[in-house]
């Protein structure tokens, strides 16, 4: 009996703008920091926390198709990635992967699959109640394990779960209570409900068997060919409320979502991040993915986020009220990273919302491909600033450098191989 660990990863929006956007969401923003003094993003430290509990077992992340180049960049190719051709809530998702789990992978019917976000903020001992919620799914009186949050409050933005009876290492549950108002929230407490936390264990044919009666009986390239038809549908939803056997796992722990500024500051430290110049500040972070300096001098308690896609002052007590604000700005992400670096605009001209020309920064990690066509209706030319490498073309290799320029040719690839890490200009321009 194997297990099989089924990471979510979707959401986008612009809570955390300017940093993230409908392309690169939350869990990939690289700001928390790591033991090496670096930074990782929330995806990396879940999975490192992850593979400490769960050293050899497979993981395979559901994502949609604009998250998987930077779940490549960020991951490799470490984890087996299952794209959504259309996003259908999480009943849907968790029902794909786990036809891939049966189909490509040959799963068991007695495996078992444990189904968790990909973002939470929690300590490790989180991973080890996964590890016991895995354990308490194999057994033969049990269908389905949930991790139930000890709440530090009677928040209204979370499912409950009253707990029945204790037997050993869970419990099973008498009710659910869907996102109850603060007062009987609190009343819930008393009675030692705990938060639904969104990680769920069950054995492989468990839901396979569900899966066949909500949808029917299809191999993995079957299900995908159909997946835009399916009825858009909550894993609670289907499965959850619909299950007999279920038993709480309790997590007393850390645990929060830092999907607000005012929540990511206090995870992020004091010096923020990025070029950055502070006098006189109290309670100032600065997070800065620019080449040029912000300076704050005599700040109290205010956030600055600036990235190519603009920049953010705010009051970090008035900060998670910046989407409402920010979310008529419908221009696409000017920058974008992808599994052999990043591409990031730096000068747009638009004429009556029609792009009529691109100025682009492109950086190419070391020992990487980068390979672009030109666009149809445009002029394309790049001119080398930094680093060495070798452009293919027609089956040979030119030896290429800084000041080295070039243009794309209609229909043909230009591909480019880097020795050391390169930086260059691409001039996109639209035809008249």
């Amino acid at each position: 009996m194997n297990t099989h660990i089924i990471l979510l990863s979707g959401g986008s929006g612009k809570r955390l703008w300017p940093l993230s956007n409908n392309i690169r969401s939350k869990q990939f923003l690289s700001v928390l920091p790591c033991d090496s003094n670096g930074r990782e993003s929330m995806l990396q430290r879940v999975y490192h926390q992850l593979r400490t509990e769960f050293p050899t077992e497979q993981v395979v992340i559901a994502t949609g198709e604009a998250q998987k180049e930077q779940i490549e960049a960020q991951l490799g190719d470490q984890v087996a990635i299952v794209c959504e051709p259309d996003r259908r809530d999480t009943f849907p998702a968790i029902a794909l992967s786990s036809t891939y789990i049966a189909d490509i992978c040959h799963g068991n019917p007695q495996d078992i699959v444990v189904v968790l976000p990909v973002d939470p903020y929690a300590e490790q001992h989180y991973f080890s109640v996964v590890r016991r919620m895995s354990a308490v799914a194999a057994r033969p009186h049990v269908d389905l394990v949930l991790m139930g949050i000890h709440p530090t409050n009677p928040s209204s933005r979370f499912g409950y779960m009253v707990p029945k009876e204790h037997q050993e290492g869970f419990f099973t549950i008498e009710r659910f209570v869907e996102k109850p108002q603060s007062e009987e929230a609190r009343r819930l407490i008393e009675q030692g409900a705990c938060w639904n936390g969104g990680v769920f264990a069950f054995r492989l044919g468990y839901l396979m068997e569900i899966v066949q009666s909500h949808i029917g009986e299809y191999s993995f390239p079957e299900l995908l060919d159909r997946y835009a038809s399916l009825g858009k549908k909550s894993f609670d939803y289907a499965v959850v409320e619909q299950a007999a056997k279920v038993a709480m796992v309790p997590y007393d722990g850390v645990w929060r979502d830092l999907g607000t500024w005012d929540a990511l500051v206090q995870e992020m430290g004091s010096s923020g991040l990025g070029l950055q110049y502070l006098s006189q500040t109290e309670h100032t972070v600065v997070v800065n993915e620019l080449t040029i300096p912000i300076v704050a001098l005599g700040t109290k308690n205010i956030v600055v986020a600036a990235s190519a896609d603009g920049i953010l002052v705010s009051d970090i007590a008035l900060s998670g009220h910046v989407k409402p604000l920010v979310d008529p700005l419908t221009d696409s992400p000017r920058s974008i990273h992808y599994v052999w670096g990043r591409r990031t605009v730096v000068d747009r001209i638009m004429e009556e919302s029609t792009l009529k020309s691109e100025v682009r920064i492109v950086e190419v990690s070391a020992q990487s491909v980068w390979e672009a066509h030109e666009e149809a209706g445009t002029c394309t030319q790049i001119v080398l600033l930094s680093g060495s490498g070798f452009l293919l073309t027609e089956g040979e290799e030119l030896c290429i450098g800084a000041g080295y320029s070039t243009s794309l040719s209609r229909g043909k690839p230009l591909i480019i191989r880097s020795s050391t890490p390169m930086r260059f200009v691409e001039t996109v321009v639209v035809k008249k």
